[in-house]
């Protein structure tokens, strides 16, 4: 069996980092989907596909892997740059702004 572990990334619709802060192990597909004649619905056989496991750690996550002989692959995740600025969002309202004002 073959999974893969990550930080999963922050989502689009949110600043937030909430359901960064843990590491997933994801198992991957053994067999192909096939599409239903009839309904054209997606479907396949493998339910392995379905299970994700949270972990609190890199380190959990790669023992439980070694534990049941899952051969596991990392994906490290990329971490942005925080944008802090001196003022916070109140500078874009400022009235002392240096920079034109584009809106």
């Amino acid at each position: 069996m073959r999974a893969r572990i990550y930080q999963p990334a922050k989502t689009a619709m949110s600043s937030g980092q909430g359901k960064t802060k843990y590491w997933v192990l994801e198992f991957a597909p053994t067999t192909p989907r096939e599409v239903d004649p009839l309904m054209g619905w997606t479907s396949s056989a493998d339910t392995q596909t379905q299970v994700r496991l949270k972990f609190d750690s890199k380190a959990a996550a790669l023992d439980y892997a070694k534990e049941h002989g899952i051969e596991a692959t990392v994906s490290e995740p990329h971490k942005r740059k925080p944008n802090i600025r001196a003022r916070g969002y109140a500078e874009n309202f400022a009235v002392d702004r240096k920079g034109a004002w584009t809106h």
